[in-house]
């Protein structure tokens, strides 16, 4: 994680936000006390909304819990796919 104040961060945008899309870094830029605003890549965002939304029933937790447990155990399998 980075951190920026606001000043710094408009004095290098650039170079923050390169930080930010080429090492998946999360940056945070202070704007006083208890206020701030977190900017990261798309890439990371994506995937955090994925991870929520796999997340957010029981249902969906319970078989992801289950395909971890199997995956452990060594019960998974491999399938190879068909290239047309």
């Amino acid at each position: 994680m980075v951190v920026a104040n606001i000043s710094d961060f408009r004095k290098d945008i650039k170079s923050y936000l390169d930080k930010v899309a080429k090492n998946f870094e999360t940056l945070v830029i202070n704007r006083g006390k208890d206020s701030g605003i977190v900017i990261m890549s798309l890439d990371e965002y994506n995937s955090l909304m994925a991870t929520n939304y796999e997340l957010s029933s029981r249902t969906n937790e319970k078989r992801l819990d289950s395909a971890i447990d199997k995956l452990k155990k060594g019960k998974s399998f491999t399938k190879d796919l068909i290239e047309e």
